[in-house]
């Protein structure tokens, strides 16, 4: 059986596990950009399937738009990334997520301890911040996100 060589948005759905507002929203997003047909449909080569996919990945991985953006700024949609292209993709994300690993490794450490402790002793309790000593640092979980 041979495959078409355009998927419409329900069967690229299908394919992903992705819903289609979902696709829709990262063609808004200009993260793909499937040409369409006489009729306005859209028509997905099969390679936007791999573009998909991996930005399903990598936002559950908690990557933000932009850098999947930029991390797939170099391959034209409509053809298949090359082992060169997700070599330098690697590449251009190994820190990025080395640095998010290790926050949801601290995270996880001290949640654990947390739960365990049931903060029975709030001198010692790693997240405690009394009267948010911590503002002077700058916005955000400073506790967490700064090992």
């Amino acid at each position: 059986m041979r495959l078409p060589r355009e998927l419409s948005i329900g069967q690229v759905a299908d394919r992903t596990g992705l819903s289609i507002s979902q696709i829709r929203f990262y063609e808004g997003e200009g993260l793909i950009s499937p040409p369409r047909d006489g009729g306005g449909r859209r028509r997905f080569p099969r390679a936007e399937l791999r573009r998909l996919s991996f930005i399903r990945v990598a936002q559950r991985l908690g990557l933000p738009l932009r850098r999947i953006r930029a991390a797939l700024a170099g391959i034209p949609g409509g053809r298949p990334p090359t082992p060169s292209d997700w070599e330098r993709i690697a590449e251009d994300l190994h820190d990025d997520l080395t640095q998010r690993i290790e926050e949801l490794t601290r995270l996880r450490d001290r949640l654990t301890g947390c739960i365990g402790c049931g903060c029975l002793s709030m001198k010692t309790c790693p997240l405690y911040n009394p009267d948010d000593q911590k503002a002077a640092e700058g916005p955000g979980a400073r506790l967490v996100e700064r090992g």
